[in-house]
């Protein structure tokens, strides 16, 4: 049974595209993207080439979801700019501090 349920997780998370590994820090952000800024305190949200770029002003955590509804990443940033890979394309559902926003890859 154990077995069983340890292979359907795999299948599930292959299915979602579970290959983002983690939030890695990054200098730039690419000029031709999609952008989403809330206000000028809030975070600019990019999303280019199966990368989605985060850049904020102060700590943030940000939660990405598959459409539908599991978890994909959540994690603590602080000030900066930091980039997450999302292998599998389609829609997901951005939380970063109290913004949700709809990204598409």
């Amino acid at each position: 049974m154990q077995r069983l349920i340890t292979t359907l997780a795999i299948l599930l998370i292959s299915a979602i595209g579970w290959n983002a590994k983690a939030w890695e820090e990054t200098d730039r952000v690419p000029a031709s993207a999609d952008r989403t800024q809330v206000d000028n305190d809030g975070p600019e949200i990019v999303v280019s080439d199966g990368w989605i770029y985060v850049n904020t002003t102060r700590p943030i955590t940000i939660k990405i979801y598959s459409i539908l509804g599991q978890l994909i990443s959540q994690d603590s940033l602080p000030a900066g700019t930091f980039r997450l890979h999302v292998a599998s394309r389609g829609i997901y559902i951005l939380k970063a501090g109290a913004i949700t926003r709809r990204i598409t890859i």
